[in-house]
């Protein structure tokens, strides 16, 4: 009854806006990034081991959203069909983060990757403005532009359908509403 859609991509290119507008949209849960919580609780001085204790978080709010669609599913599915779960952040992300910052990545972060089954990814593209908070990182175009890379070439070698998201909000936001909405038919 649940498809579990993952948003991923680098950082400040509208990832959490677009879960939060594709859960209003069909009238569902979104599941937030866990590291946001963490690291402005416990500080942006982050380890490597830091990194695992944010992955196994993620997949423990990840699970409790689940489980509270799920519990309430039923009656938001009157007609049949599915609802989605929105799921802003997952494994591949730990890892990209975990390499491109301490270049290794923790195993159980891997097994994850191979144990999770999503039904579609939306990767969001660097061309919206960087936008400035606390907790992100990598300003500069050419880090982005990178990171994007290395999140398109997972997309392309992994098994699970997946959608180039751009533009502007509007215009990701009506991509995914068609990119989503055949699976849940």
């Amino acid at each position: 009854m649940i498809k579990k859609i993952v948003v991923i991509g680098p950082e400040s290119t509208g990832k959490s806006t677009l879960c939060e507008q594709l859960a209003q949209h069909y009238e569902t849960m979104w599941c937030p990034e866990f590291a946001r919580e963490y690291l402005l609780s416990n500080g942006t001085n982050y380890d490597f081991d830091d990194l695992l204790t944010i992955a196994k978080g993620q997949l423990a709010l990840e699970d409790e959203y689940y489980n509270i669609l799920e519990r309430n599913a039923l009656p938001m599915l009157e007609n049949g069909g599915h609802l989605p779960l929105l799921i802003d952040t997952d494994m591949y992300v730990m890892k990209v983060w975990s390499e491109f910052v301490f270049e290794k990545c923790h195993r159980f972060i891997l097994e994850k990757i191979v144990e999770r089954k999503y039904d579609l990814y939306l990767l969001c593209n660097t061309d919206l403005p960087w936008v400035k908070d606390e907790l992100r990182e990598y300003p500069d175009l050419e880090s982005r532009q990178k990171l994007y890379h290395i999140y398109k070439d997972i997309m392309i070698n992994q098994p699970v359908p997946w959608v180039e998201i751009t533009g502007t909000n509007e215009q990701r936001l009506q991509k995914a509403i068609l990119s989503i909405d055949p699976l849940l038919k």
